[in-house]
Parts: structure tokens; C-alpha cells; sequence
């Protein structure tokens, strides 16, 4: 028996760290043995890789160099963590996973859907989520919730608006394009709401 692999999507300030712990508590109460991970990370290799993703720095990655270190922790991450985690019939919930690289390197570097499309075939060797939850709201109001609750932003929080409104149409793109996977969730409003539209897509896996 393999378990269910379930991912978190959406741009900044989406809420998707609040409503992780959420989802993990609905699929116990259902008996299932939960592996919870996250993007870029899961592993110290895969942190290290992370580390080097989201440190600002002075002078700009190279936009393929960005892509490659996402596959790479990525490649690491699944080998090690998550279909091990499948294999024995955990669920696995990861914040972010490929539909990100579509989003932020794709939508948001112009990096097209082929190559990137390329990496993951090579390095996931058909791998997919099988539900993926797309928290989504406009990009002025998650810029916001981030100044609000950091002292400081990461190496694509500083990014420009523009940078994001791509990111977020391209998510979108993703969901039409597959909408029995990715459930667009509105995180504009309370998170009571936020979790009324988690527990509604949950029930379906039941």
C-alpha cells in the first residue's frame, strides 16, 4: 500500500505554514501516519541547498543556477524523505514542491515550461502529487502579511510586485490546467474560512 502525497502552494503570504499543522491534524483524525516536509529543504542536504536559495546576497544567482539548485534539493529530498514515506504508506505533506519551480522560476524568472518541465521528469521519474492545495490571494495583501510578521525578507521576498503577479498568474495557470489536483483555496479571508475549504476537498480523499 502506497500513502497519499499532498502539497501546499501559493505566493507569498498566503498563510500556507498556518494551515499545515491543519491539514496534518485532519488526516490523523482520520488514523493516517503523517510525514510533514517542506521546499526547498527535507533534508540536511536539501537545507544546506535552501540556505544558499533564500540568503540574500549581493550579486544576483543566475537564473539557471536557481532552477538547477531547486532540482537538486529536490532529487535529494524525494529520494530520501518522501517516497520512502509513500512506500510505506505514510501520508506526506510538503509546503511547495515542482508546481513552485513552474511558478517562481518559470512565471517568475521566464524560464520555460519545457525545460523545467525537463528537470522534473528527469529527477522525480514520475513522481506527482496526488492533491495539491493552491492558497491564493492578491499579491498586495501577501506582501503585506509578510512585512507584518518578519523583520526582514528572504532573497525572492525582496523581489519587485511585478516579479509576483507573474508568479501568482502562472500558479493559476497551473490549476486550470490541472484542476483535479490543484484546489484553488481563497486565503483572503479568516483562517476559520481558509480551513472550512481545506475540510471540504479533505473529505474527498475519504
Amino acid at each position: 500500500m502506497t500513502g497519499q502525497f499532498i502539497t501546499i502552494e501559493g505566493v507569498e503570504g498566503a498563510g500556507k505554514s498556518t494551515q499545515v499543522a491543519f491539514i496534518k491534524q485532519r488526516l490523523e483524525e482520520q488514523g493516517k501516519q503523517v510525514v510533514m516536509t517542506r521546499e526547498p529543504g527535507g533534508t540536511d542536504i536539501s537545507e544546506q541547498i535552501r540556505s544558499l536559495l533564500l540568503t540574500p546576497m549581493a550579486n544576483p544567482m543566475a537564473i539557471d543556477t536557481e532552477l538547477l539548485l531547486m532540482f537538486a534539493g529536490r532529487a535529494e529530498h524525494v529520494e530520501k524523505v518522501i517516497r520512502p514515506a509513500l512506500e510505506r504508506g505514510d501520508w506526506v505533506i510538503c509546503d511547495r514542491f515542482t508546481d513552485a519551480s513552474f511558478a517562481y522560476q518559470g512565471g517568475g524568472r521566464g524560464v520555460s515550461r519545457e525545460r523545467i518541465k525537463a528537470l522534473a521528469d528527469w529527477t522525480l521519474k514520475g513522481l506527482k502529487p496526488d492533491l495539491t492545495f493552491l492558497f491564493d490571494l492578491s499579491v498586495e495583501l501577501g506582501l503585506k502579511r509578510v512585512i507584518a510578521r518578519k523583520n526582514g525578507v528572504d532573497r525572492f521576498e525582496q523581489e519587485k510586485v511585478d516579479f509576483f503577479e507573474r508568479i501568482r498568474q502562472s500558479y493559476l495557470e497551473s490549476a486550470e490546467l490541472e484542476p483535479n489536483r490543484i484546489k484553488v483555496i481563497d486565503s483572503s479571508q479568516s483562517i476559520e474560512h481558509t480551513q472550512q475549504q481545506l475540510t471540504m476537498h479533505l473529505k474527498t480523499l475519504f
